[in-house]
């Protein structure tokens, strides 16, 4: 009996394939009509993470295929009904299993495209044949994060028939070599008029660098630009956006304009970048890989007093018994803060002058994760000449209206891991700032109204 689709699931592009997807559903729909389907009251889940040890509903063996895929060694169903034996397709199994697509390393980008599949799929048709009690138990994205979804998978078709790059992938690219050699928009744009020399359809790579950008700022990661005054009294942000000068110190918001003044747009003194949170710690449910990470912190915990992971320490359990209807949740999310200032202009440039960034870092995930760079979240980025102090606060007012909607309201949110929405929360557990006043991280603390490391702040003299 040919099941080589069984080991073949996706294409170059890491969409499942029709027939493997074909094969899922024939597999549980034989599975159902077992005997031993009305006597165990399930199926033996032959994924490659139940490898046959779990009796699952159908509704869920189904989905754990398509995202796991079967187990190696798996071409005679000996738990649903058939007879015979998997020893001599062993080594073409391993083989098989070896070389699976979905196995080799893609970017995050791609695998929350996998990962995404069955919400951008047929929903009738992958939960035809199957009752209704069963359809409900899963969840379909919400509004937002289907909207993600499918721009997801509409920027991953491939550029062009039979190519096996899509369009957010060369975007991606070109858009990395800007940033690590400095390429202007000149030269990008000469190279994306090569792509499309060669290409077999003019222009349908990309057209210039603006329509680049245009396609990764679909992602909803943009970053906010927000005028400061500039001696770093206020932010020129919310009620105060269409002030020309400062409520403080009444200097002007503006560079006096040069020639015309219609011919040219008003230049700040000093602008900051925000770039959101929220969207940010939304994208760590919108994964696979990082979605069924967010709860390690309670999965992975041991009571024997030695201290491995922040979970493990007296301020983390002291937060779970002050907020227990915080606590309850294992997806809220735990935060850090650390921030440091850094020179850029070094050779450049004989005066002093810093720019500071504020990180942000949850700490559910475990530490080989929570302390790597796709999870340590750039979200202010303040150009200043010297250390900000007690100004630091004033340019973090995004970040706390942010930080404080996260722990008031929450934000909706969808879990891919667990098909289902709910409302995600976070808090402020730990601020790191290095030479700032004890001070003002104090004061930092206590604007977002949350523990903010308060326990160290108890023993501060």
């Amino acid at each position: 009996m040919d099941r080589d689709w069984m080991y073949d699931m996706v294409d170059p592009l890491r969409r499942l394939k029709s027939r493997f997807i074909n094969g899922v559903r024939e597999f549980v729909s034989k599975a159902m009509k077992q005997i031993s389907y009305t006597q165990d009251g399930g199926v033996m889940c032959p994924c490659i993470k139940c490898i046959c040890e779990k009796i699952l509903k159908p509704c869920l063996v189904r989905p754990h295929l398509l995202q796991y895929g079967f187990k190696p060694n798996y071409r005679i169903w000996v738990h649903q009904g058939e007879h015979g034996s998997n020893e001599d397709n062993l080594c073409h199994a391993l083989s098989n299993y070896d070389d699976m697509n979905y196995v080799d390393k893609f970017g995050t980008v791609n695998d929350m495209l996998y990962d995404a599949y069955m919400q951008a799929s047929d929903i009738r048709l992958r939960y035809e044949n199957l009752d209704y009690d069963d359809i409900f138990e899963e969840q379909s994205p919400n509004a937002f994060a289907h909207k993600f979804y499918d721009m997801l998978a509409s920027a991953n078709e491939p550029i062009y028939e039979g190519a096996t790059k899509s369009k957010l992938s060369i975007v991606i690219r070109l858009l990395a070599t800007r940033t690590n050699w400095h390429a202007p928009e000149k030269c990008l744009d000469y190279v994306i008029k090569m792509l499309n020399d060669v290409a077999p359809k003019q222009n349908f790579i990309l057209k210039n660098y603006y329509e680049a950008k245009k396609i990764v700022s679909s992602l909803s990661l943009e970053a906010e630009k927000i005028d400061c005054c500039e001696c770093g009294c206020m932010l020129y942000y919310k009620d105060d956006i269409y002030l020309t000068e400062c409520k403080f110190c009444h200097l002007p918001r503006y560079f006096e304009p040069k020639g015309d003044r219609g011919r040219y747009k008003n230049i700040p003194r000093k602008r900051m970048f925000y770039l959101p949170i929220i969207p940010r710690l939304q994208r760590l449910y919108a994964s696979m890989e990082s979605a069924t990470q967010m709860i390690w912190h309670f999965e992975n915990r041991k009571n024997d007093g030695l201290l491995r992971h922040p979970c493990d320490g007296e301020a983390w359990k002291h937060f779970d018994k002050i907020y227990p209807d915080f606590a309850c949740d294992l997806r809220h999310v735990r935060l850090g803060l650390c921030s440091d200032g850094f020179t850029p202009y070094v050779q450049a440039s004989t005066s002093s002058y810093s720019c500071w960034s504020v990180f942000i870092t949850p700490y559910n995930l475990p530490l080989e994760m929570c302390m790597t760079k796709p999870y340590m979240f750039l979200t202010c980025h303040i150009p200043v000449p010297n250390n900000p102090t007690k100004q630091i606060d004033v340019y973090s007012q995004p970040l706390i209206d942010d930080l404080n909607k996260l722990w008031n309201e929450g934000v909706f949110t969808y879990n891919i891991s667990k098909k289902e929405n709910f409302v995600m929360r976070a808090c402020l557990m730990w601020t790191h700032v290095t030479s700032w006043y004890v001070v003002s991280a104090a004061k930092f603390a206590f604007k977002l109204n949350q523990c903010g490391c308060s326990l160290h702040f108890l023993d501060t003299n």
